[in-house]
């Protein structure tokens, strides 16, 4: 998810107790949404559709489409620490008429499944036996319910809790950490496998929370590639899985990854192509700044970073298909290209024109219903023939904002929805009874 995502579980938002409302109500307020009329600009609030509890609506005009729409859920990790929660989602999803659950299976570089290439979730340590992926697979697939993992890409690891387990990415390969430009001179002097490496990284990222989520590995090398890849191929081997979607697979900012190893591999690619004026100016610079080759040539620099990140991709979804071919392959992108490209070196454009994905998901989680509609119409459009999954922000949406954002979508073309998260949505002062019912309103009763 963006910088901006809330933790794990998102605190609900104001008026999320409104959730609570008669069967009758939801599917009459539904079925006036479904059948308003959204343009692609954006609409004021005063020519919203009224709503009237005494008028008659034909609920026959909320019917979809007789394609089926993919009707979704972000599943965070804190719902699969048992199977009495796993259970309960997939009832609530399944009454609410939702038909995808994307299940949040590699949190912070740690495994909720039975994997042999990284540490087993902390929080899984007092159940050796339980196996969170398989209870999704078996519970959802008995339901009719498509099951993605969902796989947090480059970030690996909180700031304020570091892994217990040495085994973690972080402790194997710290030279894979991506470092903030604020931090390149300093952590050139520091030795990268002593603790204080990881150490003022992660009280640098703790200090700088509002602007990066963690500590994140860097998709320039190409060790940390091929982890990445070969991580979710055994994955893909292992379990029935409906697709693989990704996620945090971006940079923190343009401001990453001034970390000495990224640094000094950008000058090893880039040096037979300088001239001999340009490398006798890049050494004589380099003697006083540790970033003189990123400064020097700034356009490389971002080409090198945003082709690290592509080539991470195209590893990830080689993978995938080796292991499963009719796995769908999808990633939750930042909806802004411009700001994606240049920003979190994204450039999902790219990855669009050489087919690597599947099916896109722009995380429209702007409050703004204009905004809304420019983003998803933006992807869909650039998106041609590949399917685009709105993402909606429900968890700081009114429930009647979040049936709109449904509406929309449908309206300009999206595929399918993705609403973020049931963990937010069945927070108290909500229930898993209170998601079922927010779904039957936007998808009609018994059906997904």
């Amino acid at each position: 998810m963006l910088c901006a995502t809330p933790p794990v579980v998102a605190r609900p938002a104001v008026g999320a107790a409104r959730l609570v409302r008669r069967s009758t109500f939801w599917l009459t307020f539904a079925a006036v949404i479904a059948a308003s009329t959204f343009s692609t600009t954006a609409v004021a609030p005063e020519h919203l559709p009224t709503f009237s509890p005494e008028a008659k609506v034909d609920l026959s005009t909320v019917a979809p489409e007789a394609k089926v729409e993919t009707r979704a859920l972000w599943v965070t990790r804190t719902t699969l620490t048992s199977s009495e929660a796993i259970v309960q989602m997939v009832r609530a999803a399944a009454a609410g008429g939702f038909n995808t659950l994307i299940v949040q299976v590699r949190g912070r570089g740690d495994s909720y499944y039975r994997g042999t290439l990284e540490p087993r979730a902390s929080e899984l340590a007092a159940k050796p036996a339980f196996d969170p992926l398989t209870t999704v697979l078996d519970e959802a697939h008995a339901a009719g319910i498509k099951v993605h993992a969902w796989v947090a890409v480059n970030l690996v690891s909180s700031s304020v809790s570091l892994p217990a387990s040495r085994e973690h990415v972080i402790y194997r390969a710290p030279e894979w950490l991506m470092v903030p430009r604020e931090l390149a001179a300093e952590m050139k002097k520091v030795d990268v496998r002593s603790p204080a490496y990881i150490g003022r990284l992660a009280r640098w990222t703790r200090a700088h929370s509002a602007e990066v989520e963690g500590l994140y590995t860097s998709p320039v090398h190409p060790g940390a590639q091929a982890h990445v890849a070969a991580v979710i191929g055994e994955l893909v081997r292992k379990y029935a899985v409906d697709g693989v979607h990704l996620d945090y697979v971006r940079f923190p900012s343009e401001s990453f990854d001034y970390s000495p190893s990224a640094i000094e591999l950008f000058k090893t690619t880039i040096l037979p192509g300088l001239t001999e004026k340009e490398r006798r100016e890049a050494a004589a610079r380099e003697v006083l700044d540790p970033a003189a080759y990123p400064n020097l040539f700034a356009d490389r620099w971002d080409e090198f970073r945003r082709s690290g990140l592509t080539e991470l991709v195209v590893k990830v979804r080689t993978a995938v298909k080796a292991a499963r071919p009719g796995t769908i392959v999808s990633a939750a992108i930042v909806p802004d290209a411009k700001l994606a490209t240049e920003s979190r070196l994204q450039d999902w454009r790219s990855w669009l024109d050489q087919s690597l994905l599947d099916v896109l998901c722009p995380m429209a989680y702007t409050t703004d219903a204009g905004v809304f509609q420019q983003q998803v119409t933006a992807a869909r459009d650039y998106a041609g023939e590949v399917p685009v999954w709105a993402g909606i922000g429900a968890y700081h949406l009114t429930p009647a904002q979040t049936l709109q954002r449904i509406a929309a979508a449908r309206k300009l073309g999206a595929a399918g929805i993705i609403l973020f998260s049931y963990d937010a949505l069945t927070a108290p002062p909500n229930s898993a009874g209170t998601l079922s019912e927010l779904g039957r309103a936007a998808f009609g009763a018994g059906s997904h």
